[in-house]
């Protein structure tokens, strides 16, 4: 009750009149401005959906009694709701001023009063005496009244007698507070911003025999909240947050011998928090306003990798006729990576884009494709698609097609035979993983080679094509949607 009652009369006080004040005007407590420099730490919580939380810690000495307390030097992008005092004095009102200081504000805070016009003398440049003229407008450029008549524009140099208390250089959070003892007290200012955020990026360097690679992982901050961070301990937050919408105001030869496998080195700290997984630098580290910065997130060599060479087919092929036409199918070159230690990794991995390097026989570094991976835990897989087949072709020939059944019961039925080739130019043999995506209930009715079931709709084969040559995979299967 004692805390209301402070409250209320503060509230009173701002609200009474000059004749109950007792004086013209209202007094306003004296403006205690606080910069970074008062700053004794800050951290930076950055999320993966353009959200941080800023915990800025400040020494400020204050005046018992009532102040109004200024923060400058705050994220302009800020989310005032959010915010929380710890530490301080008790605030009764806070307001976030971003309207900041240009030409274009000052002048429109000006509008029905009266500035300074200085002219130059065009013979000599010199300046002539300053005149006087009111503003009447801002929109759009300035519409000034001088010397009886209307000017549209700037006729010169525009004096102003001084800056508008609400029009600030700096985005600023302002508070009335109010202060017991007075003195130097610690203080920690928390809230949440946009305008900070983070991704993962990858390289990686694929083996000579295919079956390794090296990988390193950086993250790319990017600031662009208005405000610098210096010397700030930064952490990352791994996984999606929920946020509720918000209405704004205002990323076996002696080459093919299994080597030992090192364990990856995290360059940040990493542990489970909640559902999430939190990244720590071990340092402090400077983000500067709009700025892109590099830092290491882990490094890790010999992980295990295999390269597959996979033809994937499509559901409409079974529910039409097409024609017997030959079809040119794509071969896509994908790499699968086990995120387990055994393989050489074994840690939760953040979303990003995975950028794969070969050396060629020159031992050149070349690039061989990316792909974007989701947030990988431990024991589970990462599949790269890194392109298409150059010497390894496919094609695709519907060989029959009948509808099965009483067409006037709606028994949508279906048989479809089909034929693939698949050819190989290189100088060794591949294999093929062949996988037909096979809607409604099926049944292979016919087929070359045993296929696998590896999905309620989808057959798997594995095909084996030799070095220069060819192989044909032929089946038949029956669809009932």
């Amino acid at each position: 009750m004692k805390q209301y009652r402070r409250i209320l009369s503060a509230a009173l006080v701002l609200l009474a009149p000059p004749a109950l004040a007792g004086a013209d005007t209202v007094q306003q407590p004296a403006e205690i401005v606080s910069t970074a420099n008062d700053q004794s730490a800050i951290s930076l919580t950055i999320y993966n959906n353009n959200l941080a939380l800023i915990k800025d810690r400040r020494k400020i000495a204050l005046p018992a009694g009532q102040s109004q307390l200024a923060l400058r030097e705050v994220s302009a992008r800020m989310w005032p709701e959010t915010v929380l005092l710890s530490g301080g004095p008790e605030v009764i009102e806070q307001n976030f001023e971003y309207d900041l200081l240009s030409p274009e504000s000052l002048l429109e805070k000006y509008v029905g009063r009266e500035v300074g016009v200085i002219r130059s003398n065009p013979a000599n440049g010199t300046d002539l005496p300053q005149q006087q003229a009111k503003v009447l407008s801002a929109e759009g450029g300035a519409v000034l009244q001088m010397d009886g008549h209307i000017e549209a524009g700037i006729p010169g140099r525009l004096v102003y007698p001084d800056l508008p208390a609400n029009l600030r250089d700096r985005p600023t959070l302002t508070m009335l507070v109010q202060n017991e003892a007075q003195g130097p007290r610690e203080m920690e200012l928390s809230y949440l911003s946009q305008g900070l955020s983070w991704q993962a990026d990858y390289v990686a360097e694929l083996s000579a025999d295919e079956k390794r690679l090296d990988l390193s992982g950086w993250v790319t901050l990017t600031n662009e909240s208005g405000a610098s961070y210096r010397n700030a301990r930064l952490q990352l937050v791994a996984g999606q947050v929920h946020q509720v919408p918000r209405r704004e105001l205002v990323q076996a030869d002696a080459e093919n011998a299994p080597m030992p496998l090192a364990a990856a080195k995290p360059a940040m700290a990493e542990e489970s928090m909640f559902e999430y997984h939190l990244y720590s630098l071990d340092r402090p580290t400077t983000v500067l306003e709009r700025q892109k910065k590099q830092v290491a997130l882990l490094q890790a060599a010999g992980v295990q990798a295999s390269k597959e060479l996979i033809l994937r087919g499509s559901e409409h092929y079974y529910k039409s006729e097409r024609g017997g036409l030959e079809e040119k199918v794509d071969v896509a070159v994908e790499l699968e990576i086990k995120n387990e230690k055994a393989g050489g990794l074994g840690l939760p991995i953040p979303a990003g884009t995975v950028r794969v390097y070969k050396k060629d026989s020159k031992g050149f570094l070349q690039f061989v494709g990316e792909d974007s991976i989701d947030h990988t835990p431990e024991k589970a897989a990462m599949r790269l698609h890194l392109g298409t087949a150059f010497d390894v072709s496919a094609s695709r020939t519907q060989t029959s097609f009948r509808k099965l059944g009483d067409s006037t019961k709606r028994n949508n039925a279906y048989e479809s035979g089909y034929e693939l080739k698949l050819k190989n130019a290189k100088d060794r043999p591949v294999q093929v993983k062949v996988q037909e995506s096979i809607p409604g209930d099926w049944k292979m009715s016919a087929e070359s080679a045993k296929s696998t079931k590896v999905s309620a709709h989808v057959a798997q084969w594995l095909v084996d094509v030799p070095a220069g040559g060819e192989s044909v995979l032929r089946y038949t299967v029956r669809v009932q949607m």
